[in-house]
């Protein structure tokens, strides 16, 4: 995995983690790899990947079952849903519409220029479902 500078890996591999409860790859109260197999996974240390686990841990998105593994908390999808709006309005939204005014956007154009760019990945969705 690339890991960007910009943010801590434990928060990246939580980030990973939680892309896939998302996508359905582990379903509510599913087993998770193992700390050690995550780890050697991402090429990190374990006290990394244990960072991670805690992390999601704390935010009721997995829990642990002592001495058999970590499982996928139920209503995970929600928290996670929840807590990626949050991180996308307060951080990303912010940064884009800073940049887009910066090179001369006026709100129209980048109103029409998301809708575009929804729209063809929604496309692009619906053709792969297809």
């Amino acid at each position: 995995m690339q890991f960007n500078d910009n943010m801590p890996i434990y928060l990246q591999i939580a980030d990973r983690i939680c892309e896939n409860i998302l996508s359905g790859k582990w379903g509510s109260d599913c087993r998770i790899p193992s700390v050690r197999e995550m780890g050697a996974e991402y090429q990190v240390n374990p006290n990394t990947m244990m960072r991670s686990y805690d992390y999601l841990q704390q935010k009721n998105i997995i829990y642990n079952k002592r001495g058999i593994g970590y499982f996928v908390s139920p209503g995970s999808i929600s928290l996670i849903l929840e807590d990626q709006r949050k991180k996308l309005i307060d951080n990303d939204l912010p940064q884009m519409i800073k940049k887009m005014l910066l090179l001369g956007f006026s709100r129209e154009d980048a109103i029409e220029a998301v809708r575009k760019e929804f729209d063809s990945i929604q496309q692009e969705k619906q053709n792969e479902n297809q």
